[in-house]
Formats: C-alpha cells, structure tokens, sequence
C-alpha cells in the first residue's frame, strides 16, 4: 500500500460525513460554552469523532517519514486532524470547568448526573471527594459535626451552587417559533423568525435550545 492507498481512505465518499460531524462538534462546542449549565453529553457524535481522530493519527503515522509539502492531501488530512483535535480539547475543558464549579449539585440531581458521561461522573466524584476532604482538613473539622456538611439546606437556604439560569445568552432561531417566547417572571413576551439573533435569559429560550429550533452564538 503506498501513501495514496492510505490516503484515499481518510478522503474521497467520506468527505460528507465528516463535514457533518465537524458541524454538529462546533454547534456542541459553541452551545456548551455560551449555556450556564452543562448539557447532554453526545454520545454518538463523540465516538465517532474520537473513532476519526483515531483513524486519522494512525494514518500520520504510517505516512511519518513523508514531507508533507509533497502531498498536499497529507497537508489537508494534517489539518482537518487539528482541527478536530482542538474543538475536543475546548469541548472538554467547558464541560469539565462546569463539572468543577457545581458538582454537588450534578451528582445530587439524578437529572444532571445523566447528562454526563461516564468519565465526567467519575471525575465529579473524585473531584468532590477531594474537595470535600480538604475543607474538612482545612477548617471544618472545627466546626460542630451539624456544620459540616456541604449539602445543608438548613433553614431553606441550600449550600449548594446552582447554574444561573437566567444568565443572558445570544441566541438565534433556526426556525420560525410558533409560540411566543416568555421570559418568566417578566411580562415580557415576544415571536423569533427564522434568522432572527436576541438576547435573552438562557432559561428562556432552553428548551427550544435542547430541541434544535434555536442555535446559540
């Protein structure tokens, strides 16, 4: 097999595909940064993805020894690697950012645990694990056994950090809403077009978000 044989599988009837899940990564990627919760994990985009990622490093690989200015779909290949590669990184620092600023409250909410995949849940745990053991070496190993817990909801004031879901996002309709959006506790009301860019609290345009009607920019 010679480089263009390598080559030719990383290119050619997989360019489509590969397109798609480069859009879908950077609609993820661009979603989680600008929403103040963590969203769902997406599973089947990521492994395939990784499985690309994969696929591409291998073919590096083999092709090594090669001046790259001599090929110039090793350049694109080369690149398009990059490129992935670095949405992942970005994809996977918010959510772990996230993750770290409100894991209580992700893995004391059975709905948010699920949002997470199975590595982010065992690094929830451990990450609160530790922290839980080190404000307990710190300081609350001196305070009243009543007082130390991280989770107390005494007096109807809970210690556990929320999301602020009314935190303003940019948001743009990918189609006509038919209802009229309601930002609560407002009397404020009002229709999105398609194309049409607000700003508006997160919590209310969220489901039209998770539904796909509505893109975060």
């Amino acid at each position: 097999m010679d480089i263009d044989d390598i080559l030719a599988e990383v290119s050619g009837e997989r360019l489509p595909s590969e397109t798609h899940d480069l859009q879908d990564l950077t609609r993820a990627w661009v979603t989680e940064r600008s929403a103040p919760e963590l969203l769902n994990w997406p599973s089947a985009l990521m492994e395939r993805v990784l499985d690309r990622i994969h696929h591409q490093a291998m073919v590096e690989e083999q092709v090594g020894n090669i001046d790259p200015k001599t090929n110039f779909r090793l350049i694109i290949i080369q690149t398009e690697l990059e490129r992935f590669k670095f949405l992942v990184r970005s994809f996977l620092r918010t959510r772990i950012a996230k993750i770290d600023k409100h894991a209580l409250y992700i893995l004391t909410n059975p709905a948010h645990s699920a949002q997470c995949s199975e590595s982010e849940l065992q690094y929830a745990h451990s990450h609160q694990t530790l922290l839980q053991a080190h404000y307990h070496s710190s300081f609350l190993s001196q305070f009243p056994t009543s007082l130390q817990r991280l989770d107390d909801t005494a007096g109807g004031i809970s210690m556990i950090e929320q999301p602020d879901l009314d935190t303003a996002v940019f948001a743009r309709a990918l189609r006509d809403i038919e209802d009229p959006i309601i930002v609560e506790g407002t009397d404020t009301a009002f229709e999105m077009r398609r194309g049409d860019v607000y700003v508006v609290r997160w919590s209310a345009v969220r489901e039209l978000v998770l539904s796909g009607d509505v893109e975060l920019i």
